[in-house]
Formats: C-alpha cells, sequence, structure tokens
C-alpha cells in the first residue's frame, strides 16, 4: 500500500501494527484485525487490491487501473493470478515446513520462470504505464531473496524489471526498515 500512496502522492500517517497484539480500535474495526487496514474517518477498509482500488478511484490522478471496463477485468484477473501462483507459494515458504517451504519455492521458482517473457512486453508489468499490478507484484519479488529465489536465476526479463523499479528514489522510499534488511539476507 505504501506504494500506491506514494505513486498517488497521498499524505498519511503509517502505524506498524504488531498481529499478535492489535489495537482494540483496529480489533472494533475490522473482524480479525486483517492487516494492511486503511483507516480513513468513516472509512475502514482492509484487503489491499480493496484498498489499492479505493485509492485509485477515491484519487484518480495518476491512473494505477486502466479507464476500459475489459482493461481492468484483466488487471484484476492478473491480480488473482499473481496471489494464486506467487504470492501463495511465498507464503508458504515463510510459514510452511521445511518440506513444505522447499516444495513452494521449487514451484514459485518454475512459475516465475515460465512467467519471464512476460517482463520483456513492455515497459511495466504488461503494460506502458505503471500501475496496480506492479503495485501488487513489487513486494512479493521484493521478498524472494529472503525466500531463496534470486532474481538472475529467474530469467533476464525478471532481472531487468526489478532492476529498474527496485532502483527507482520513489520505491526506495516505501520500504521499511525490515524491508531493506530482507535485500540484505
Amino acid at each position: 500500500m505504501r506504494f500506491v500512496l506514494a505513486l498517488k502522492g497521498l499524505p498519511h500517517d503509517l502505524v506498524y501494527v504488531d498481529p499478535e497484539r492489535p489495537p482494540k480500535d483496529l480489533v472494533a474495526a475490522v473482524p480479525g484485525a486483517i492487516l494492511p487496514t486503511l483507516m480513513e474517518r468513516e472509512v475502514v477498509l482492509y484487503e489491499p487490491r480493496i484498498i489499492a482500488e479505493y485509492l485509485d478511484e477515491r484519487f484518480p490522478h495518476p491512473p494505477l487501473l486502466p479507464s476500459d471496463p475489459l482493461g481492468r477485468a484483466r488487471t484484476r484477473l492478473t491480480y488473482y493470478r499473481i496471489e494464486q501462483e506467487w504470492l501463495a507459494p511465498l507464503d508458504q515458504i515463510r510459514a510452511g515446513s521445511a518440506a513444505a517451504a522447499a516444495r513452494a519455492r521449487s514451484e514459485l521458482r518454475e512459475a516465475l520462470i515460465e512467467s519471464d517473457s512476460i517482463f520483456n512486453a513492455a515497459k511495466f508489468f504488461l503494460s506502458s504505464e505503471i500501475g496496480l499490478a506492479d503495485c501488487l507484484l513489487l513486494p512479493i519479488l521484493w521478498r524472494l531473496p529472503a525466500a531463496g529465489i534470486k532474481w538472475r536465476d529467474l530469467g533476464p526479463g525478471i532481472e531487468a524489471y526489478t532492476q529498474r523499479l527496485f532502483n527507482t528514489p520513489l520505491f526506495q522510499r516505501t520500504l521499511s526498515d525490515s524491508e531493506r534488511a530482507l535485500a540484505e539476507s
């Protein structure tokens, strides 16, 4: 969400929450204290895609979703595939047993290698302009080295994409100290 907020140039108060000890106001406002959560006056939203789309509609410049219905539908389908094929195995690597993590790491590595050509199709992920798909994808790719997957091993398209976007001042400003440490692992 920080990258979406930065792209939109939106001022915000970022509050880091210990998921084991969420604040009472978060527990009262959100079932299960799901993170991340956007709390703005009477608006309370959770789930990254929902927050991102809300911010894009509420603050339309610069647009991060295509303007046409088919383009938006394709972007949402891309989100779904990223979540299922890339984010789910990454979560298994971080939280599963050693055997489950090894299987998930292999599965994720193969899925990304098979997708390398997609990263060469345009300057950004499937688009000539930066969009919400990039905002969802960048945090996943950033966490790969900590999960034992090196960008350079995935193919030239992914390596070029990550180097181009991760080295931008805007992306670097959105990283927390713990996320910076991931790059060093």
